[in-house]
């Protein structure tokens, strides 16, 4: 979860929401990183996960990440929680939980639901806390602004 939350302080640079995923092989090994780049990008679809899976197949050469963990500072969206288990990626680790959009667990169980194709385990939780400050730091950032 550290890694992540490294990776998050990278949004700043671009206004982003500071959000951060890796990804991370059977041995343990990160193979790809994402965070936030919707404002960079204009790219509704810019979330971390979206962003770290995409590296992931195309270092890897494929779409499925099976055996693969995913560890992402916030609780998955509905739009993430789906790219995780179309990726066919195993785990999900997360920090801060969503409570207004969370799709694993806190406002929606996606990845859980017993008609999901693809079994996933969810770990949630993990430094929530620093996963937390985090974000709130940043929004009460952005509130000052305006």
């Amino acid at each position: 979860m550290r890694a992540a939350l490294a990776v998050a302080q990278k949004a700043n640079a671009s206004g982003d929401v500071p959000v951060g995923a890796v990804i991370i092989n059977s041995a343990g090994e990160i193979i790809a990183t994402g965070h936030n780049e919707r404002e960079l990008h204009n790219d509704p679809t810019a979330h971390a996960e979206i962003v770290a899976i995409r590296r992931a197949a195309e270092i890897l050469g494929q779409w499925r990440l099976e055996d693969h963990t995913i560890v992402v500072t916030l609780e998955p969206c509905p739009m993430c929680a789906g790219a995780i288990a179309q990726s066919r990626i195993s785990t999900i680790v997360f920090g801060a939980w969503d409570e207004k959009a969370g799709a694993v667990g806190s406002v929606w169980d996606l990845i859980r639901d017993p008609r999901a194709l693809n079994k996933v385990e969810v770990r949630g939780g993990v430094l929530a806390d620093e996963c937390s400050t985090v974000l709130k730091e940043f929004i009460q950032g952005v509130r000052k602004k305006d």
